[in-house]
């Protein structure tokens, strides 16, 4: 499994935002020439939302048509809608509202109140989603090892036959999360992790060496095509020098 993975390494938390929303703006015009829709998963965090904000203020976001893009999320803040906190919230104020997105093509998980119970409302995103493979799914990782709003040791790790669960006891506030599962992450041809700064080194060495999958959630994470882990040069600390793709510059045509 490491050795399909692959580590770009970038000075620091600004560069490493900017280089991927150069990245991933190209890939989506690749992308787009090949077929009619492409779909995105979205994360929240710090360098998820920067990635975004560099989407935003770079004028290549332009050349894009944005009818063709549908975007999902990962996992989110069981909050009401329009919340701070809510990563579909700080999605929007980033960048999706800047965007000419039709409203259709964006797939929000569900706030309280919209379904009889944080349980029917996994299973109403579960739905909408269906079969849905992401072109591109971003990630970050905590310095856990959790990955969308799966935690170390939590049931919702090991869940195999749902497409999305509740999480009711997060060990970081708010309590209650939606969260897409491993095998729904997995089924993404592309999975960019995104991280920065050294409390996350810890999580990315693990994840690296296959670490038990239950106990540190990235260490599952494997995209069909790439699963690239894009990080600065704190959160490389603790990253085997053969692992590192220092030598060639990586380009939207790789697959």
């Amino acid at each position: 499994m490491t050795n399909a993975r692959r580590v770009l390494v970038h000075p620091d938390a600004a560069s490493l935002s900017a280089s991927v929303a150069a990245r991933f703006l190209t890939k989506v015009v690749d992308l787009l020439d090949e077929r009619e829709t492409v779909h995105v998963g979205l994360t929240g965090g710090t360098m998820g939302i920067a990635v975004l904000g560099a989407i935003a203020a770079n004028p290549a976001r332009d050349g894009i048509d944005w009818s063709r893009v549908e975007i999902w999320w990962g996992d989110e803040r069981y909050l009401p809608r329009g919340d701070a906190d809510r990563n579909e919230t700080q999605a929007r104020d980033a960048l999706l509202d800047e965007l000419p997105l039709p409203p259709e093509n964006v797939h929000a998980f569900p706030a309280p109140g919209e379904h009889p119970s944080i349980e029917a409302a996994a299973d109403a995103y579960a739905e909408e989603l269906g079969d849905t493979v992401f072109d591109i799914l971003f990630l970050g990782v905590g310095p856990d090892g959790h990955v969308a709003s799966l935690f170390p040791d939590h049931p919702t790790v090991r869940e195999t036959e749902r497409r999305a669960v509740a999480e009711t006891a997060s060990p970081k506030p708010p309590p209650e999360r939606l969260s897409l599962t491993l095998p729904v992450i997995n089924r993404s041809e592309r999975i960019w992790l995104v991280l920065a700064g050294a409390d996350k080194a810890g999580a990315l060495g693990l994840a690296l060496a296959d670490a038990n999958v239950a106990s540190v959630p990235v260490a599952g994470v494997q995209g069909r095509k790439r699963t690239v882990f894009f990080v600065d040069q704190e959160a490389a600390a603790e990253v085997p020098e053969n692992l590192i793709d220092r030598e060639r510059y990586w380009t939207a045509n790789d697959e």
